[in-house]
Formats: C-alpha cells, structure tokens, sequence
C-alpha cells in the first residue's frame, strides 16, 4: 500500500472509532470512554496485519461489531470494549485472556474468553456438529449472557458484509443463521436484529426470491406512504383532541415473513394484504401506560371496525420475551385490513433494544423474563439426555413457538408454548407434579394428557403417588423442560428394570449349571449380538430373553468341542466398554408418525441414511415415502416448501416398542370376579389396560380387555396369572 493509501484508510478508521462513541445508546462517562479508547487500541494492535476477504482492514469488523452494540442493542462500556476485543485472544498469540484481565478487569475478560471458546468450535459442516457448537455456546450463557448478544452482533456484520465469499460459503453461514442465530435473537427480544438477520439469510439462501420480494416492495413504497398518510389523517384529530402526545410510523413486514406467507397461504405477493403495519407510538409515564393504550385503541375502532378474532393484548400479559403492546387489526380505508401496533415510548425502546432496555426500566426485583428463561435453559442444557440435533430442534420449537397463556386452579398465570398439553403444565409447575401426574382438568372437565391447551385455559393436575412416567407421556408432551424429564425419569426405571433382571438371569443360569460372571456376561452379550451388559440385563428383565433362548445359549456352550475350533478360528470379540453404564439402542425398525406405525418406505439416494440416524418421511406423488435424514441437503427446502408432506419418522429397538392386542375371557360369574381380573392386570407390570368390557348370561361371564403390552412374553404371563382366578375357565388372545 502507498503512504497515501495507509493515511487516507486510517483517517477512515479514526472517523468509524469516532461515530461509535456518537451512537451510544447509553450515555457514555469519561470512565467510560477511556476503556473503551484503550480496548480500541489494543484491538487496534492486536489485528494490524490482518485484512478481511474484501481486503479492508480486519479493525474495521470489530468496530463494527462495537456499533451495533451500542446503538442497536444499546449495551454499555463494558460490553463495547469487549466487542472491540471479541477476535484479538483468538487471532493473536500475543495477547492471552490474563492480559485482558489485566488491562479491563474481569468482566471483560470472562465475555472475551465466552466468545474467543465459541469462535475456536469446530467449524465442521455437519449438521450434528453444529448442534453440538450450538449447545456449547448456549453453554456460555451461564458465564454472561452478553457473550450471546456480543455473538448476534458479529454474526449480522458477516452477514452484512458476505458478498466477497465464495456461494457455497455464503449458503452455509446464511443457513447456519437461519437455523441458529435468528432464532436467538428472537428469544432475547432484539426483534429488529432478528428480522434484518432472516431477511439477509434468505438473501443468500434464495437469492431469486429475495431480490423479486425487495424489488416489489420498493416499486409499492409510494402508495404505501400514501396509504398511511390516508389512515393516519382519519384519526389524528380524535387524538389531538384528547391532548395526546404521539407519533404514527408506517413500518414494512420484513421480506423473510412476506416470503412465509407466500409459501404458508399458497398466495402470491399481490394477494398478501398486511405488508406493512401502523405503529403509534405514545409518550407516557409508568402509571397511566396501560390507560393511554386503551384509550388510543377505542379512538382507532371508533373510526376502523376491528377484527375481533385478531386483538393481541400483550400489556395485561407481556411475552416471555419482555415484548408489550397492544397489536389491533382493522378494516382501513379502500377496504383493505391494517394492522395496528399501539406501544408506549418505553415499550417501543424494549421491542428494539430487548435485554438492554428491560434493564433499564425494570423496576426493584420484578422477575425478569429473561433471568426466568437463563434459568430454564440452564436446567434444559444440564440434560444430556437428547441428542444434540434433538435438542436444537426441541429448543427452537420452544423458541419460534407462539405462547399462550393458561391459569393455574389458584389463578396464577403460565405462559406456555403453543401446541403445549396438561403433562407440560404439571411439569412447569414443579417436575414432582409432572411425575406424578395421573390426568387432567381443563375449565372443570377432564381431559386425556395429549389434549391440546389453548390460551385462557384454567389448567387442574391430578396428582397420584403410584403413577409413573411412561414411554405415552413422550408423544404428548411437548416442552424441552417435560420431555428432558420423562426421558431421565424411564431412564432410571430401565435400569431398575435390569437390576431385577440381572437377578432373574443368575437364578436361570443356576438352574443351566452355569454361573453369572464376566465371562459367562461377555458370552451371552455376544451371544445375543447385544453392545452392553446392561442390555443383556434389561432383556432379561421385561421378557424379551426368555427360557428358552438361555436353553440354546447353554447347549451351544456346551459344545467344548466347537467352542474351541471357533476360539482357534476366531478370538471372541469382547464388546467395548462392556460395564458401561447405559442401556443402549439396537435401531432395526423405522416407524411412522405419533402412532409410530410400519409403512413401506425407501430410502432416499440424496442423503443415504442408516439406522440409528435422526431422520423424517417425505410423502412423494410417485415414489410413496422417502426417508431422509434430518441434515440432508434437501431438508431445509423440502421442510419450507412442502410441510404438509413431512411425517415424523425415527429408528426404534423393536424389542422394546409395546403392542396392542385383545384378551378374551369366559368362566363363571362370581362375587368380586373383576375386581380380581382388574387387580392382576394392574399388578403386572409394563401392561396398560386401555379398555375393559364385562358381560353375564345366566350366571356366565364373558369379557375382552384391550391391553398394550411390551411383547409376547409378557402377554403369555398375563394370561398365565389371568386362568389362575377363581371362576375364570377360558383366557384366549383374539
């Protein structure tokens, strides 16, 4: 570079450093500017030989990133300087996170080394990995959850400035931000980060409908200004003479929720009717926010007639998220529906800005909805029960999920995600409530644990010490906090189950003459072509290895002979970890939707997947269903477009999927009969009675019982335990 070139880049630089201290959100002391002066400077240092791709130079990205910090988000000195010095622990060896501490204090240096460990996750391209990534920096959030928001602002700034990476590199960070990144900043509240975020995402991911979507959004801007002056003008007077102090914005829907209605609705862009929304903003102080809203709505529907289906009261109830308004529909002029945003100038700032604005005006120690959503995703993340795919999956349906409101019998108010159930309810009151949980009333009636809660519910739990979780309660619940537990909870019933089996099999093996140790463990193992010990004991325990297969095991042992031929032929593997503690999953059958039920399938070529992988069915027009995998290349294009033809799909151990079948029974009717019959059903465990049927003729008894049962075995005890009782003369499967 020339010295004139150096001289003229960094006046550029100087002038960036300068502008970031004008758009402060927060005022900015002395103190202040002086940390943040000396954190450019070392940054400054840190990156003096580094470009970025576009061959600007590489300071230019975290000043950047500091700006959007501190007017975007609004956050203070503190998190600026660490904006400022989010890359230099990563990109240069002379500077390690003591020297941070050292020059900025701890804070600083505890959200540099929060981002520097994100930024050093492995960048592999594989879905699963980056779930994995994923999961670990929502790790981080426990350290500080600015790291998170320092995050959210480096990302937008790559977005912003992507257009010198080569496609394929643009494709992955753009999905990764869609998959990822927007979500989250959804969850924090920053609502403006998050639209600019989908809609740069989409402008990578599917550059064609962008640029038609932008292209005709800005050839409708001037009558769409027309059009808001025009509402506007109707009801400015009515306000003005309330003496009202307000200012009305026309505000654009994004591009990314234009392009979601298009493919929700089946439309096209002419036909969506709410591109833009009226935003009244309204100066107010704390007491009378709530009144001033209320007022603002009657003047609109004196003047608009409302859709009462689409009223949205997010004062009375304020989102999870922090977000309050007060959102109306109406019927505006020339026949077209608008819709009405009313908010104070508080509100307004805690839409843009989220975490930083709700700081600023909580007031006293109110629970803070995001001190409330760290804790329960803290409890979410110690759960190392899912998969790390699941996880992501299961977080951001809790995330993107509409909420709803439901009340407690006492008149405590939830808020729950859409599509939530009774058995998420009890398990957000207390997770003992959530164990315990036999059934349900919604508004005074009972209904069954999957029915579908729907805001205003008043939600009653109904609590007994004998019930337990089963493996039902999975398919109706649907909160990552609910299913984490439920999993943890069969779990630990599994190994119960295999401590007894265990038990079982040294009894059995006595009787075979053959003793219980870890030759005779690693023998049946492989015998079984199982993985682990636990699984041999589990097995054993619900039935599945019964008397006869420990029979064949025992005879083919018996065969020194052969034994030793083999032994000489081939050493017996002895499975890895053969003690490991965890029973774990033999994938050889795919299922189909809640019900889980076999349909013919192929597997699809694009993506090949293998037993065991997290897949989902696609219903094809010629092809029947293809099953593809969760990461497959096509996904995200198949899940967008054509949703209505997704069937959820997974891999299951068969030997532990339970079976519905019909028990018929005849005998003599006698005192006290069903009680017996319902008694041993009840005291057999692993068998769920789903209906029961009695009649008598003349003193002859007659019944069928549907029961749910683990597998055949099981059923065979059943019936065994069921011709035992008094009177009972016939047990027959139907």
């Amino acid at each position: 570079m020339t010295e004139e070139a150096i001289e003229k880049e960094n006046a550029e630089i100087a002038k960036a450093y300068k502008e970031l201290l004008k758009v402060s959100y927060q005022t900015l002391t002395k103190e202040d500017k002086k940390l943040i002066r000396e954190a450019f400077e070392v940054a400054l240092d840190a990156h003096k030989d580094q470009r970025r791709k576009s061959g600007e130079a590489y300071i230019f990205h975290p000043i950047a990133v500091a700006k959007i910090v501190a007017s975007e988000i609004g956050l203070d000195a503190t998190c600026i300087a660490a904006a400022l010095l989010h890359d230099v622990v990563e990109d240069n060896p002379n500077y390690t996170k003591d020297d941070i501490e050292r020059l900025f204090g701890e804070t600083v240096a505890r959200i540099v080394d929060g981002l520097t460990k994100i930024s050093s996750l492995s960048k592999d391209t594989d879905v699963s990995t980056q779930a994995e990534n994923f999961r670990k920096m929502l790790l981080t959030l426990n350290d500080d959850v600015r790291v998170i928001i320092i995050k959210i602002a480096d990302r937008l700034h790559n977005m912003q400035t992507m257009d010198s990476m080569r496609r394929d590199k643009q494709e992955k960070i753009a999905s990764e931000t869609l998959y990822i990144y927007a979500p989250l900043a959804h969850r924090i509240g920053l609502y403006n980060i998050k639209t600019e975020l989908e809609d740069l995402g989409l402008k990578y991911t599917e550059p064609d409908v962008y640029n038609d979507i932008l292209e005709k959004m800005q050839e409708t801007k001037e009558k769409q200004d027309q059009y808001i002056k025009e509402f506007s003008k109707v009801i400015v007077d009515s306000l003005d003479a309330e003496g009202l102090n307000y200012e009305i914005k026309g505000r654009p829907k994004s591009i990314y929720s234009i392009r979601r209605k298009i493919v929700n609705q089946g439309v096209e862009f002419e036909e969506v009717y709410d591109k833009f929304a009226v935003r009244i903003i309204y100066k107010s102080d704390l007491k009378n926010e709530k009144f001033l809203a209320w007022k603002i709505y009657s003047i609109v529907t004196d003047h608009f007639v409302p859709n009462p289906t689409r009223l949205r009261d997010w004062i009375s109830s304020p989102k999870s998220t922090g977000y309050e308004a007060l959102h109306i529909t109406v019927m505006g002029p020339k026949s077209r529906f608008v819709e009405v945003q009313i908010r104070s100038e508080r509100m307004n700032e805690i839409a843009e800005k989220g975490y930083a604005a709700h700081y600023k005006y909580k007031q006293g120690n109110s629970e803070d909805a995001l001190d409330t959503w760290i804790d329960k995703l803290q409890e979410a993340l110690e759960s190392n029960e899912t998969n790390a795919v699941d996880f992501v999956e299961q977080f951001k349906l809790n995330l993107y999920s509409k909420e709803i409101f439901v009340f407690s019998p006492k008149g405590d108010l939830k808020s729950l995600p859409k599509g939530a159930t009774p058995l998420d309810f009890a398990f957000s009151v207390h997770t003992e409530v959530g164990m315990k949980t036999k059934g349900a009333k919604v508004n005074g009636k009972l209904v069954p644990l999957s029915h579908e809660l729907q805001s205003g519910d008043q939600v009653e739990i109904l609590t007994s010490e004998t019930i337990k979780p089963n493996r039902n309660w999975l398919d109706y619940a649907t909160t990552a906090r609910a299913r984490s537990k439920i999993k943890s909870s069969l779990k630990a019933e599994k190994k119960d189950l295999a401590e007894e089996g265990k038990e079982i099999l040294r009894r059995k093996l006595k009787q075979l003459k053959i003793s219980l140790d870890e030759k005779s463990i690693n023998e049946m193992v492989n015998h079984f072509k199982l993985k682990t010990s636990l699984d041999l004991f589990y097995r054993v325990g619900i039935g599945t290895i019964d008397n006869t297969m420990l029979k064949e095991y025992a005879s083919s042992r018996s065969n020194v002979f052969m034994s030793y031929i083999k032994s000489k032929i081939r050493k017996p593997t002895v499975p890895p970890d053969i003690d490991k503690d965890e029973i774990t999953s033999k994938y050889d059958q795919l299922v189909f939707g809640k019900e889980e039920e076999k349909l013919d399938y192929k597997l699809s070529s694009c993506c090949n997947p293998i037993p065991g992988d997290p897949v989902f069915g696609f219903l094809t027009i010629n092809d029947g269903i293809k099953v593809h995998k969760k990461n497959c290349p096509n996904a995200l294009s198949m899940q967008s477009n054509y949703a209505y033809r997704i069937m959820q799909a997974k891999w299951i151990d068969s030997t532990q999927q339970e079976f519905a079948t019909q028990i018929k029974l005849s005998g003599i009717d006698n005192l006290g009969l069903v009680n017996n019959i319902t008694q041993v059903i009840s005291s057999n465990m692993h068998v769920n009675m789903k209906s029961i049927s009695f009649e008598t003729d003349d003193g002859v008894f007659s019944g069928k019982i549907n029961v749910i049962v683990p597998n055949n075995t099981m059923l065979k005890k059943l019936i065994d335990n069921l011709k035992k009782i008094n009177g009972i003369d016939k047990v027959t499967r139907v």
